[in-house]
């Protein structure tokens, strides 16, 4: 079971996210105050130990996701689910842009109630609002066992900035955060 407390400070906290390319996804986080640490990894599934190869073959359920440390104190559950909702398209089911697939699907993965209920109630307000013109399909379900991505998946954007898929895909978002959400940006040293 995980733990949404970290038991020595409890301001840290844990949210997990499915919002498409797991790459996409940490390398927006990363801008954020507050965001402690960010791993990126496969939830949702039925088969154990899934590597990237067998996901991305659609077969083993997982989703491609990011479990994110941070501290409440700087930045709420709410205001982490604001920026994961702004940052990719959570209509299109099992679809982000040009990556197809259940791997690709926007989920929300609850540690705990409170985080449920944040969740729903927030969908609920999206879709009240029509704040995206087509109803929300992002999932919300409770965490199951994350499995950790491998090594090359870790940081991917700050390491392959020049890479077409981060230059193109990537890199737009990040700007969109920044204009979007400054008075949640990291402050820069």
């Amino acid at each position: 079971m995980i733990s949404n407390r970290d038991s020595e400070n409890n301001k840290k906290e844990i949210a997990i996210f499915a919002g498409g390319c797991f790459w996409c996804t940490e390398a927006i986080f990363q801008e954020i105050d507050g965001v402690e640490k960010i791993v990126s990894g496969y939830i949702g599934g039925h088969t154990l130990n899934p590597d990237y190869k067998s996901i991305c073959t659609g077969q083993t359920g997982h989703a491609e996701a990011v479990q994110i440390t941070f501290n409440s104190q700087k930045i709420s559950f709410g205001e982490l689910l604001e920026v994961f909702f702004a940052t990719h398209d959570p209509t299109t089911l099992n679809r982000q842009g040009n990556d197809i697939g259940t791997q690709y699907r926007s989920e929300v993965f609850y540690i705990d109630e409170h985080q449920k209920k944040i969740a729903e109630e927030y969908i609920l307000l999206l879709n009240k609002e029509n704040t995206f013109g087509n109803p929300v399909v992002t999932k919300v379900s409770p965490a199951s066992q994350f499995y950790v991505a491998e090594d090359y998946h870790q940081n991917y954007y700050r390491q392959n900035q020049t890479q077409g898929y981060c230059s193109f895909v990537i890199t737009p978002k990040i700007e969109k955060v920044k204009n979007n959400f400054q008075s949640h940006l990291k402050k820069q040293s």
